[in-house]
């Protein structure tokens, strides 16, 4: 294995299982990617030998339990990884980490749809008048409806590129927002959606929204990142961006990067900041920023 490809094993089976990214064959290099959600099936990849300047390939799925029974399970899952890496990889940039995360999405917005179908169903049958009044089903009515906008009104997030320094990584995502309210909605949103970042080590926030009668909205959140959210917030102020929430997610590696975490943090909320069109001007207020890429669209 390449460099790149050994730097991507290190990294995926740090934040996942050590089991996640396993190499299966040499010649030629054939890995088996362990979805998080299901421990039952794999998607082998094969890896050029200039990977990442080309794209590895999906050559299919391997089972071991009762998921590999499922009539067509395997050639579904294939067909979903082909689609997703074809959208993810970009030449010359490691891909191994988004393609687990979107396939890991998706299948996670099937199995809610499902859900949800059921739980339609279910519903139809109950019978309110077992002792429930009008007000009370208005309430219970409103709460899952409530429910239902937080988990499936997905915020419209720019992701910015990932960064990994001595097994840490970090990716920034930032949404247009026009109350401290929604920009809560949308880090709660995040938290509850999506799996891998729910059980990252920080999810640093700020946000700066221009509210009616000329009142302005700043704050931020370090998450256990001492002084991060108020770095980020400081990075937005020197851009001057208004009317958008960021949050950066961090895993750690397990080896202290010390004070270029505060650099690696606010060189990805840049490059989504800018990545999402939320700069006035190109190359404005670059601050400790380090630089921004410009990689991934909006999620």
């Amino acid at each position: 294995m390449n460099t790149a490809l050994i730097d991507e094993f290190t990294s995926i089976n740090s934040i996942y299982d050590a089991t996640t990214l396993e190499l299966v064959s040499t010649e030629p290099t054939i890995c088996a990617l362990k979805l998080p959600s299901r421990s039952t099936i794999s998607i082998r990849l094969e890896f050029p030998l200039d990977y990442p300047d080309a794209p590895p390939s999906v050559l299919g799925t391997q089972n071991a339990g009762d998921e590999g029974t499922k009539k067509g399970a395997g050639k579904r899952l294939a067909d979903l990884a082909r689609d997703i890496l074809a959208r993810v990889y970009r030449p010359g940039e490691p891909c191994i980490f988004d393609l687990l995360g979107e396939v890991g999405e998706e299948l996670q917005r099937v199995e809610e749809a499902k859900h949800d179908e059921q739980a339609a169903g279910q519903e139809d049958n109950l019978d309110y008048a077992d002792g429930l009044q009008e007000g009370t089903v208005a309430n219970h009515d409103r709460a899952l409806a409530f429910s239902d906008d937080l988990l499936h009104s997905t915020p419209p997030w720019t992701v910015s590129s990932t960064v990994t320094e001595k097994k840490s990584m970090f990716i920034a995502r930032v949404a247009p927002v026009t109350t401290p309210a929604q920009a809560k909605s949308y880090i709660a949103h995040l938290l509850v959606t999506d799996k891998k970042a729910a059980k990252a080590t920080h999810n640093i926030s700020a946000w700066r929204i221009h509210g009616t009668d000329d009142t302005v909205y700043q704050d931020c959140d370090d998450d256990g990142e001492t002084a991060a959210g108020g770095r980020v917030l400081h990075l937005m102020q020197l851009m001057d961006v208004w009317d958008v929430v960021v949050v950066v997610t961090r895993w750690y590696g397990g080896m202290q990067l010390g004070p270029d975490r505060f650099r690696i943090i606010n060189a990805v909320a840049r490059d989504a900041l800018v990545t999402g069109g939320f700069v006035k001007e190109e190359g404005a207020g670059t601050g400790d920023s380090g630089g921004g890429r410009k990689k991934k669209g909006k999620k």
